[in-house]
């Protein structure tokens, strides 16, 4: 394609953050905000066939492309060995799909899909042929591998918050925008919402709602801490909304006075938000950035392997008095009866820490990235 048809033709986008849950939604978050920006653009996601995003990538309606994906080895093992031929043949793939989509700007948010992403953008490394500009987003305190690398190459470096180990050649740190959030949690107004939502959880109208999730697959130290605190919360009069996993269980006889609805899965993360007065959820950076920007009172409970980036990620809102934290060893029913109960029943505190969580969100994050992934694609042309 010329320049001068290049320069008319809509922008080509492509997005790089399939794996997790936690890679995907800031993704689609920003592609949302992209096309809301500029409704001519193309946006192209990059996945790979085990990732979440061969679920939730085609729902948002964007098209979905699979690249063979490039796990990291923490550990030397053999795996390591056959790390650069695995990287060869990623790479190999996803400049074909660059070239294909004429893409213009590769916005990544690190893990497997990433780092190929980064690699097959640059000129004179396999066989590419023209540059194409790189933005780098860092959803955790602590930065992976893949956007490390990236962050070396990248036009501009974003992060969710200091300090995460990833900036632009010549910065000491990314730009601090915050996490994207799609626009359906970062615009709910919960309480206009509350009655809606808890008659679609079976809640009643009125008393204190406890919700309880631990990602998408569930977390069983926060299942049994709270079914081991049933009948101190149904006693308080505290109902309970509890997702737990499709691969766990929860066998808790429900009082209609305070009912403990166990589901194995949220669908409506919105509706889930609205019904509750405060919940008890992990500290991945997009649960923190949701949970925060709808100003939910959290008590978070860091995932208690990795290389403690949970915990990070929890620390700027409970500094600010928006939520508590646990170590998952220290979240037992005691805990709940003797902790979470009486917060639940302390309404004023309960609408302090709502104030104090939605002040440390950042609702306008999605909107900022994608006003910077635009900027850098009509910068190349």
């Amino acid at each position: 394609m010329n320049g001068d048809n290049r320069e008319n033709a809509a922008l080509s986008v492509v997005v790089a953050g399939g794996g997790t849950a936690g890679h995907i939604e800031p993704a689609m978050a920003v592609a949302d905000a992209i096309q809301a920006l500029d409704p001519s653009a193309v946006v192209t996601a990059l996945g790979t066939e085990r990732g979440l995003e061969t679920a939730l990538v085609p729902k948002r309606g964007y098209v979905l492309e699979l690249i063979p994906p490039v796990p990291l080895p923490r550990k030397p093992t053999m795996d390591l060995l056959r790390l650069p031929g695995r990287i060869r043949r990623s790479v190999a793939t996803t400049r074909a799909i660059l070239d294909r989509t004429n893409a213009d700007v590769i916005v990544g948010f690190g893990g497997y899909v990433a780092l190929p992403a980064y690699l097959a953008a640059g000129s004179g490394l396999f066989g590419r042929r023209r540059r194409i500009p790189i933005v780098v987003h860092e959803a955790n305190a602590s930065a992976g591998i893949a956007n490390k690398i990236g962050a070396r190459r990248a036009r501009r470096v974003l992060a969710a918050v200091a300090g995460s180990g990833v900036a632009a050649r010549g910065h000491e740190d990314a730009e601090i925008v915050g996490v994207p959030v799609r626009s359906s949690i970062t615009g709910l107004d919960r309480g206009s919402l509350r009655a809606k939502a808890r008659e679609h959880f079976g809640l009643p109208a009125e008393g204190p709602v406890l919700l309880v999730f631990g990602g998408s697959q569930g977390a069983r130290s926060l299942n049994e801490a709270v079914a081991g605190a049933a009948q101190e919360l149904t006693a308080a009069g505290i109902s309970v909304l509890h997702a737990y996993g499709p691969k766990n269980s929860v066998d808790v006889e429900s009082h209609p006075a305070a009912p403990y609805v166990a589901v194995p899965y949220l669908s409506r993360m919105d509706l889930a938000y609205s019904a509750a007065d405060v919940v008890i959820c992990r500290s991945g950076a997009m649960t923190v950035a949701e949970v925060s920007a709808v100003g939910l009172p959290a008590v978070y409970v860091p995932l208690p392997h990795g290389n403690g980036e949970q915990e990070l990620n929890a620390r700027p809102v409970v500094a600010v008095g928006g939520g508590m934290m646990v170590a998952d060893g220290d979240l037992t029913p005691k805990y709940v009866a003797e902790t979470v109960v009486p917060l639940l029943r302390d309404h004023a505190r309960i609408e302090e820490m709502s104030r104090n969580a939605a002040g440390a969100g950042h609702r306008d994050a999605a909107a900022l990235v994608a006003q910077i992934v635009v900027e850098v694609a009509r910068g190349r042309r």
